[in-house]
């Protein structure tokens, strides 16, 4: 990392692609280092109640540093590169996480979250890039989804720790659980020195050698002369020098048919969050408490929900790259509006108003009706999470580091996570204050959400299942299909590699030919 020393390479992209991700666990571990301490009388008692738009501003500081975080995450990684720019993020980590475990009063806490959620913004735009760059296009979606996958064991395991931790008196309850927050960071500050760097950055930066180094290492053992990676590297290099010629600043982002590309990477990652999951990722605790469920068992509900999510993720994980983005989106946006237009339906017919708050919590203020109803919410919470993981929460992530060209990628994924990050303080600063002014009607809010994105999924983005990272300009350029129209696969380069071969054989037989002369 710019000290000199020659440290051992780890080309297993498998392997790269876990030590990459631990930034997700970050991710993960901050969101449910909150979700499990918000209802302990522990935290209630310390910060005096914080409810509506103080518990608010607490839920989105983490949004708000990942809103600048990933603001220049685009610049700082073009300039050092993907790797180095994740493990320069780190240090902030550590800073938020002393602060949140030393703070004396909310204020201090929101200040510790925000300098967390300045790491998060740059690893949540970054990691995807990177992983996207060293990816063979046939398993692009599978390494992405890693990412996905590290920040539900990061959630899972961060709210069972603060589960555990609720049992501690005093402020150490808290204060142990936050603290934790330092090992994923750690572990991550090691392994990020034995990764390569992105040969697509290499390349874009000039060091085409390494760049082929790197390319063959990772798709072909070390050949350089492998047909597969003189196929790649001659497309990179192809669409590296069109993209030069188009010209620099914010024009490159609009240009023939950029718009296109910019429009799709950012909305993707909004109608991630607009889609309302998080509502439920964040605050099944609430709902939990609303349909009547109190104590270790209303905890123990909630954890289940993240043990749910991984599950479904892994699932998705093994055919993540055999199903087209397209019909995930699709289909995914309408399941999660059944599911919130089925919840939202239930507390609104059978409820009653607790205006004191149900169990003194003053951000909970209906109680669903015990039985059938409380049991229909807590269902369908549980189905949209399944629906959720199975399509939006991978699929969001990686088109969006998918639809951007090689000179757009990095700060394009970082306006990408930014769009990202700005709907989910929005909807952070949104929610408590929804679930005591307006109760139910919030998931009927977000069911029209749902229908509205599957919409405009169907109509603007077209299928980057199965295609190389340089064939996907084609796809957002204006002679390229219909989005409606467009289907996963289909890929040139294996044409390509053929054509390499073809072309090594006729080279091979021409030398055969002018030694026999000779």
């Amino acid at each position: 990392m710019g000290l000199g020393l020659k440290l051992p390479t780890i080309y297993n992209v498998q392997l790269v692609a876990i030590i990459a991700t631990l930034g997700g666990a970050l991710f993960g571990f901050d969101i449910s280092s909150m979700s499990a301490i918000v209802v302990t009388d522990q935290y209630l008692t310390y910060f005096n109640n914080p409810h509506g738009i103080i518990q608010g501003a607490i839920g989105s500081a983490l949004a708000a540093g990942s809103v600048v975080g990933s603001a220049i995450a685009g610049p700082l990684s073009d300039k050092i590169g993907r790797r180095d720019s994740i493990f320069f993020a780190c240090f902030f980590w550590l800073i938020g996480t002393s602060v949140q475990v030393a703070c004396k009063n909310y204020g201090q806490l929101i200040a510790g979250r925000v300098l967390n959620g300045f790491t998060v913004g740059i690893t949540s735009s970054q990691v995807p890039v990177y992983l996207a760059e060293i990816a063979k296009a046939e398993k692009r979606g599978s390494l992405v989804i890693i990412q996905q996958l590290a920040i539900e064991f990061g959630i899972l395991i961060m709210y069972f720790i603060g589960y555990g931790c609720a049992s501690i008196e005093g402020t150490a309850s808290f204060r142990t659980a936050w603290g934790i927050q330092f090992i994923p960071c750690f572990f991550l500050m090691i392994g990020l020195p034995f990764l390569p760097r992105s040969p697509r950055w290499l390349a874009k930066v000039g060091r085409d050698q390494e760049a082929i180094a790197v390319l063959a290492n990772i798709q072909a053992d070390g050949n350089v002369d492998d047909p597969r990676v003189v196929a790649e590297w001659e497309e990179i290099v192809t669409v590296m020098n069109a993209e030069r010629e188009a010209g620099k600043g914010w024009r490159k982002f609009v240009k023939n048919g950029m718009w296109k590309r910019t429009m799709a990477g950012m909305t993707v990652q909004a109608w991630q969050q607009l889609a309302g999951a998080n509502v439920i990722v964040y605050y099944l605790t609430y709902i939990a408490q609303m349909a009547g469920l109190t104590g270790n068992v209303a905890m123990v509900t909630s954890g289940i929900q993240y043990a749910v999510f991984i599950i479904f993720t892994g699932v998705m994980w093994l055919f993540i790259d055999k199903t087209g983005r397209r019909t995930l989106l699709v289909y995914g946006a309408l399941g999660m509006a059944f599911c919130h237009f089925v919840v939202g339906g239930v507390m609104g017919a059978h409820h009653d108003n607790v205006p004191e708050g149900v169990g003194g919590n003053a951000n909970i203020v209906i109680s669903v009706h015990k039985g059938a109803p409380a049991n229909t919410v807590i269902l369908f919470s549980y189905l949209l999470i399944v629906v959720y993981a199975l399509t939006l929460a991978p699929v969001c992530w990686i088109y969006a580091a998918e639809v951007w060209s090689l000179g757009t990628r990095a700060t394009g994924m970082s306006m990408a996570a930014m769009s990202n990050w700005v709907f989910n303080f929005a909807l952070g600063m949104f929610t408590p204050p929804a679930f005591v002014n307006i109760t139910w009607k919030l998931f009927i809010i977000f069911g029209v959400l749902c229908v509205t994105a599957a919409v405009w999924f169907w109509l603007f983005y077209p299928e980057t299942c199965g295609k190389t990272l340089e064939e996907i300009e084609i796809l957002f350029g204006d002679q390229g299909p219909k989005p409606w129209k467009t289907k996963k696969g289909e890929s040139r380069l294996t044409a390509e590699i053929e054509a390499v071969k073809a072309r090594k054989t006729v080279e091979h037989e021409i030398e055969v030919h002018e030694h026999e002369k000779v």
